[in-house]
This record gives structure tokens, C-alpha cells and sequence, in this order.
């Protein structure tokens, strides 16, 4: 219904409705209890968002979430990432458009973006948007310092060979974050591919465009391709205050993937 109307509404009616829309959600949650550490905007509190609906988790302005706020806080402040004094190649699979702005205008990072799908894209920023298929990665063995490949691997159906693809194209001691959905009462992952329609997904996967739910044996999996997997609790390291007024999620754990020599 919504597409439907999309297609019969004129394009600047539509642009003046979610403008006056975000206005009002802005107005309802304006005040300074929490704060996004990526687009820097406070309110009352954040949206709630997903599936099963999460209380504190949507930044009206930027769109982050409680993961990307995490992440941002972590490469910002806990790596040497945007270091001017070190020059890194990075690979970015399904490039969030905050992280997007920050690797293509910093000065030190060599950044390349890519998706299977970079149409879906409208990014304004230097950097090429590559049509790339995690499973088959067209750059050469040992390439890139870092790699983000977050909330991705749930989509594909051969993530074994996405993984291990990963790991090629690292460098020796570079490091990955492959941040997935993970189910922490299922010790091994589940995935049924016999499940096709998008319904059937959805009440299997939480998702339907999702493939598995993956399990505590998913560091199982990163290990398999060679990957150190360091399980980083960095989240702990703040109080409870600073969690909720950051809007991170207590419990995220970041999986960070080392390339040891």
C-alpha cells in the first residue's frame, strides 16, 4: 500500500510530508537525556525500533542504531583507525552511510566501499560504491588493514566462503569487525534452506531477507577460516548511565577478527 502510494503521490508532496513528519517526532522527543555520538543530536530518548520493538534505539536524525553508535564509539576511541599518522586500506561490505562519510573523508584511509546491490546506494561522497559478491571477492590476497562486514552474513546463503574470503584479502595483523544477530539461547546455529518464501523467513529467521540465526557457535565459524576471533566487551567498560544516555546496547559484544601472521 505504501508503494502504491508513493507512485501516485508527486515526489516534492512526499519530500514536504516527511519533513513536516521528522519535525514532529524531533518536537515529541526533544530534550537532552541521551546523545548520539555520531551525528552529535540529543533527546528525551531515542526512537524505538524493530521487529520486536526496542525501547531507546533509533536516532530521529542520523538513523543509527544502538550497534552503529557502539561501533563509532569503538573505532573512534578505542583504535588507532583515524590515526593521521597511519595510512590503512579499508573494505567496507554494506557501507552504513555514517561510517561511509567518516572512512571517505578521512585523509589517512584508502576506503573501498561495495555491495551486491550499490544501485540501492545514493551516497555523495568521493568513493565508488563496487558491485562485489562477499563469496568472491575481486581484490587480491593481503589487501586491507580493516574490514567491516557488519550485520551482512545473515543474507548469505554460503557464508563459510564469504568468511573465508574475508580472510584472504586481509592483511597480516589487520583486523575485521563482523558484527551479526545473534541468538545467545541457540548453542549452534540454525539455518534451514528449504525455507524460501519471504513469510516463512520471517517467522524462522526474524527477518525476511535472513538466511540463519546464528548461534553461540558463530565464533566457531569465524575460527574455522583462520580468523583469532577476540570476543570485546567494550561496552562494559561504561556505566549504566552512559549506556542508556549513549543509546548502546548493554550487551552487544563486537566480534573482532585478527589476520595473525
Amino acid at each position: 500500500m505504501k508503494r502504491i502510494l508513493k507512485k501516485l503521490i508527486p515526489k516534492r508532496i512526499l519530500k514536504i510530508g516527511n519533513a513536516f513528519k521528522k519535525k514532529l517526532v524531533t518536537t515529541y522527543y526533544k530534550g537532552n537525556k541521551v546523545k548520539c555520538v555520531i551525528c552529535k543530536s540529543t533527546y528525551r530518548l531515542f526512537r524505538p525500533y524493530g521487529i520486536v520493538s526496542r525501547k531507546n534505539a533509533l536516532c530521529i536524525n542520523c538513523g543509527s542504531l544502538e550497534r552503529h553508535r557502539l561501533l563509532w564509539s569503538y573505532l573512534h576511541e578505542a583504535t588507532e583507525i583515524f590515526s593521521r599518522d597511519k595510512n590503512i586500506d579499508v573494505l567496507h561490505i554494506g557501507p552504513e552511510r555514517f561510517f561511509y562519510n567518516a572512512f571517505d573523508s578521512a585523509i589517512n584511509i584508502n576506503y573501498f566501499p561495495c555491495d551486491l546491490f550499490p544501485e540501492r546506494y545514493n551516497y555523495c561522497g568521493q568513493a565508488k560504491i563496487e558491485k562485489v559478491d562477499i563469496t568472491q571477492i575481486p581484490y587480491k590476497d593481503n589487501t586491507f588493514d580493516l574490514i567491516m562486514c557488519n550485520h551482512v552474513l545473515e543474507h548469505i546463503p554460503n557464508d563459510i566462503a564469504a568468511i573465508e574470503e574475508l580472510f584472504r584479502v586481509m592483511k597480516p595483523n589487520g583486523f575485521g569487525i563482523f558484527q551479526v544477530p545473534i541468538n545467545t539461547k541457540l548453542k549452534t546455529t540454525f539455518e534451514d534452506f528449504s525455507i524460501q518464501s519471504p513469510e516463512e523467513r520471517t517467522k524462522a529467521f526474524g527477518q525476511h531477507d535472513h538466511v540463519r540465526v546464528y548461534g553461540l557457535d558463530y565464533k566457531n565459524r569465524l575460527n574455522s577460516a583462520g580468523f583469532k576471533v577476540v570476543l570485546d566487551d567494550y561496552v562494559k567498560t561504561f556505566s549504566k548511565k552512559i549506556i542508556f544516555k549513549l543509546g548502546f546496547s548493554p550487551t552487544e559484544i563486537l566480534y573482532k577478527c585478527i589476520k595473525q601472521v
